[in-house]
């Protein structure tokens, strides 16, 4: 039996049309040159009667669970969890453009679902990424590590912020950074980058940035952070070395977390433990 057989066979016993097949995206190919594609089945839509019953049936007839994609994307490993995210991004833009901008009329996708063309007017529309910069601040001997009121128990992250339209990445930097902590940024490095599904399709772009000499008083802005502290290097190596964190301060623990492993944040701070320094971007 093809794969094409097996799927209509399935969607047929989930009460769906084979011609949902025909929304799947293409997310990417094997080294053996074997196509992945992605598909929405709605399971999770507000407006489908079954949905719970459902998504009951597709756990029993394929052995699995449903969990919470953000839970899921830091349990995969590295090239199952790009996969994943880049599904959930392309398959959330493309239920979001169905209508063209401009004449109000129906779009439609292409076969790989890499765009979507309006037939009235031609008008092609692309996936969009937005730019976000992470940056961890250090004063040279702590990094400053914040935390938002969204975040889990005892969470503590990078700053973070979207880059506004007309701004370059170091001028995204330094405005983000005095923005939330009131700090002004002396030298800035490039680190890495990642894609992250949420919000939306966002281009994580991590950094490094060391804050003026004797300038590391704090002002907090509280509406967008909850806490920000400087955290020494020891005692951010100790939670990195934690293999289960607890949520609460125990005798002679630092009280706080950081996040998972895969998160670019996470091997930001891991950077700046182990590789003190880096190359500054040019000015």
């Amino acid at each position: 039996m093809s794969i094409r057989h097996e799927l209509e066979r399935l969607l047929g016993k989930f009460g769906q049309d084979s011609q949902i097949l025909e929304d799947s995206v293409l997310i990417g190919c094997s080294e053996q040159q074997e196509a992945w594609f992605a598909l929405d089945l709605g399971l999770n839509s507000s407006s489908s009667i079954n949905a719970s019953l459902q998504k009951a049936e597709v756990e029993t007839a394929l052995q699995g669970s449903f969990i919470k994609l953000t839970k899921a994307l830091f349990e995969l490993n590295v090239k199952d969890a790009s996969l994943l995210s880049t599904a959930q991004a392309l398959l959330r833009w493309h239920d979001a453009h169905q209508f063209c901008s401009r004449s109000g009329q129906p779009t439609k996708k292409n076969v790989s679902g890499s765009k979507r063309v309006c037939p009235s007017n031609n008008i092609i529309y692309y996936p969009q990424v937005a730019p976000v910069v992470i940056t961890l601040v250090s004063d040279g001997t702590r990094c400053l590590l914040v935390r938002q009121s969204s975040f889990p128990k005892g969470m503590y992250s990078a700053l973070a912020g979207f880059c506004d339209i007309g701004e370059s990445l170091e001028e995204t930097v330094r405005r983000e950074i005095a923005e939330e902590v009131g700090l002004e940024v002396d030298r800035l490095h490039y680190s890495a980058s990642q894609h992250w599904p949420f919000p939306h399709s966002t281009l994580m772009i991590a950094c490094h940035a060391t804050v003026k000499p004797g300038q590391t008083e704090l002002q907090v802005n509280l509406r967008e952070l909850e806490a920000a502290a400087w955290f020494s290097r020891d005692e951010v190596a100790t939670v990195l070395r934690r293999n289960h964190p607890s949520n609460q301060q125990q005798s002679g623990a630092v009280p706080f977390r950081l996040p998972p492993k895969l998160a670019i944040a996470h091997q930001l701070i891991k950077e700046w433990v182990e590789k003190p320094t880096c190359s500054p971007l040019p000015a």
